[in-house]
């Protein structure tokens, strides 16, 4: 097993054969507390210590990429903790939602809102129309932002963080097959048990609550 030991940024590293390398519980001077795994291979846990002060001379997780004599394993660790920004819209016309079907990527076979990454540099707001456009093929409006979900994944292990956008679309679906093989209106109150994502579920909830 090995601990991921960070704070205010910064993780704590032990020297083991000549490189800097995450430590082992043993090898941790200070009182920790786990988290969670981290996806990051198996036995590696990220931990917060309780530290009297700021470890200012430990090295900062944005330099490790470039230092030279760190394992594999500290640069797995330090890209597994970086948050996924997503991004999602909640089209509701009437008393349907849209929903699409992805044809390849996490979403392959599994029906979700329509969204997705956001990209460097990009305002959540334009991340969500981009998605938009392009996974179903037409421009939308941004209505009000409808909240924001924060978790870990099941299977990846990665801290997700995920910010929902009520929106309405400018014009008919017409999906990229490459990327969305289906996109459909359905009732509203049958999408959330569709929805492969539980919080995609619970924010169509909330908005379906909202709109009745």
């Amino acid at each position: 097993m090995r601990y991921y030991v960070e704070s205010d940024g910064r993780i704590y590293l032990v020297r083991r054969d000549g490189v800097l390398d995450l430590p082992a519980p043993s090898e941790v001077p200070f009182p920790v507390e786990r988290i969670a795994p981290l996806g990051a291979g198996d036995g590696v846990w990220f931990c917060v210590p309780h530290l009297a002060e700021h470890p200012r001379h430990w090295p900062s997780k944005d330099d490790v990429d470039g230092l030279p004599d760190v394992t594999p394993q500290v640069r797995a660790a330090v890209h597994a903790t970086m948050p996924r920004v997503v991004v999602e819209g909640i089209c509701i016309e009437g008393d349907t939602i849209l929903l699409v079907k992805g044809s390849r990527g996490l979403n392959n076979g599994r029906w979700s809102l329509p969204g997705g990454f956001l990209r460097f540099g990009e305002t959540p707001e334009d991340g969500v129309l981009r998605e938009i456009r392009e996974e179903v093929g037409a421009e939308a409006r941004i209505l009000r932002f409808a909240g924001v979900h924060g978790r870990l994944g099941q299977k990846t292990g990665l801290h997700w963080v995920i910010l929902f956008y009520r929106t309405t679309l400018l014009g008919p679906p017409t999906p990229d097959p490459d990327e969305i093989a289906e996109a459909r209106y359905v009732a509203l109150r049958e999408a959330p048990s569709m929805l492969h994502d539980p919080a995609m579920a619970e924010a169509v909830r909330r908005e379906a609550a909202d709109w009745t």
